[in-house]
C-alpha cells in the first residue's frame, strides 16, 4: 500500500517541493467528502505560486520563478531553487496542514491493512511525530477508525522505567495512546524492567512471535514487515537511536540492538536496527522546527560525489542515518513543516 498521492490535488492536500501555492486551504475530511474553508495568505517567499519550472542542466536541479505577488512586488524577482533528489515524496506543509494530512494518510492505511490482514501495525518514534498525529482524536477519524486492529511499537527507548519523563511509552500514551480506544493487550512497549542488552532481544522475541502469530507481516527477506513506521529526525540527522559514526548504525544481523553512548541523553537506548526500519511498508518522515532545516537539506539534496583525489577510486560521502532510511519494498514519504524545509530554497 503506498501513500494515497490522488485523493487530494497539491493545492488542497498540502504543498510539494514544486506545486506550491499562496495560499493553504483550511480543510477538514470526513468519511464522503472534503470541505474547505477560508484560505489565508501564507508569508513564505517559497509558498508563493509557481509560473515556470525549467530544468537547469549544468547543476542537475529545478529553478523555480515565482509569480510576482501583488503584496510584494519584489517576489517577481525571485529564483527559487528546490534542490532534492526525492520531491515526489516530499510535501512542505504548516503545521496545522501537516497534522491534517498525516492523519488522514495514516486513516486510510489503518482501514487498508486492517480489512486486508485483520491487524496495522504501526510504529512510534519520539518528539513532534507523535504530536502530529493529533488530528486523529477527533472527529472523524475517532468514530470510523478500527482501533481494535491497531497494534502499536517503538522504533526506540532509552533504558528508563515507562513513567520516566524521558520515555518515549510515556510521551505516546500521554499525547495519543491514552486518548483512543487502542486494547491494552495491542500494546507492545520495551520492556522497562531489564538491561539494555536483556531488554532488546525480549523486545526482538516479541517481533518474532507476533509473525508466527500473523499479526506482524513478514518481508522477502524474513524481516517485520510493519504497516507504518512514523519516524522523527534529529537535528543532527538521527533516526531512532540510530546516529551517524556510530557503529550500530550498519547492524545487520539484529532486528532489536542497543547502546550504552548514546550523544544525547539518556546515554543507554534500545532501538530497531535500520534493516527493520527500511522493511516497513510505508515510511512516514515527520520533521518539524527550523532548527532541523539543515540535516533536511543534507538528506534531500543532490548528492556529488567526492574527487578522487588522484587515486582512481570515488569516495562517497558520509550519509546521516535519515538518508539511510530507504525502504526495500515499500514507500518513504517525508512530511515537512515549512521551518524544516526552509533551507530546501535558495534566494539567488
Amino acid at each position: 500500500m503506498a501513500f494515497s498521492s490522488s485523493v487530494f490535488s497539491p493545492q488542497t492536500r498540502g504543498t510539494s517541493l514544486l506545486s506550491y501555492s499562496t495560499t493553504t486551504s483550511s480543510f477538514i475530511p470526513t468519511a464522503t467528502t472534503t470541505t474547505r474553508a477560508n484560505a489565508t495568505t501564507q508569508k513564505s517567499f517559497y509558498q508563493q505560486p509557481l509560473r515556470q519550472t525549467r530544468r537547469n542542466n549544468n547543476y542537475g536541479i529545478n529553478e523555480v520563478k515565482p509569480k510576482r505577488s501583488s503584496s510584494s512586488s519584489s517576489f517577481g524577482k525571485v529564483i527559487v531553487k528546490a534542490i532534492s533528489k526525492r520531491y515526489e515524496n516530499v510535501e512542505v506543509l504548516s503545521k496545522e496542514h501537516l497534522a491534517v494530512t498525516l492523519a488522514y494518510d495514516v486513516s486510510q492505511l489503518s482501514d487498508k491493512f486492517s480489512q486486508e490482514r485483520g491487524a496495522f501495525t504501526v510504529v512510534f518514534s519520539a518528539g513532534s511525530s507523535i504530536n502530529y498525529l493529533r488530528k486523529l482524536v477527533e472527529a472523524p477519524y475517532i468514530g470510523s477508525i478500527d482501533w481494535s486492529k491497531w497494534h502499536v511499537f517503538w522504533v526506540e527507548e532509552p533504558v528508563v522505567p515507562n513513567d520516566h519523563l524521558e520515555s518515549n511509552y510515556k510521551f505516546a500514551y500521554n499525547r495519543f495512546i491514552s486518548k483512543v480506544p487502542i486494547p491494552a493487550s495491542n500494546i507492545h512497549a520495551m520492556d522497562d524492567t531489564l538491561q539494555a542488552d536483556a531488554a532488546a532481544e525480549a523486545y526482538e522475541a516479541t517481533l518474532k512471535s507476533l509473525i508466527e502469530n500473523k499479526v506482524i507481516a513478514s518481508s522477502t527477506n524474513g524481516l517485520p514487515r510493519f504497516d507504518l513506521t512514523v519516524l522523527d529526525m534529529g537535528p543532527d540527522g538521527h533516526v531512532g537511536a540510530l546516529f551517524s559514526d556510530h557503529p550500530l548504525l550498519h547492524e545487520t544481523n539484529k532486528w532489536v540492538s542497543f547502546l550504552r553512548d548514546s550523544p544525547i541523553s539518556p546515554p543507554q537506548r534500545i532501538t530497531l536496527t535500520l534493516p527493520v526500519i527500511n522493511a516497513s511498508s510505508n515510511i512516514a518522515m515527520v520533521v518539524s522546527g527550523a532548527g532541523k532545516a539543515n540535516a533536511v537539506y543534507s538528506a534531500l539534496e543532490e548528492k556529488e560525489e567526492d574527487d578522487d583525489g588522484g587515486d582512481g577510486e570515488k569516495e562517497e560521502y558520509s550519509k546521516l542515518p535519515a538518508e539511510m532510511v530507504v525502504p526495500y519494498e515499500g514507500e518513504l514519504k517525508w512530511y515537512l513543516e515549512n521551518g524544516a524545509a526552509s533551507k530546501l530554497f535558495k534566494k539567488k
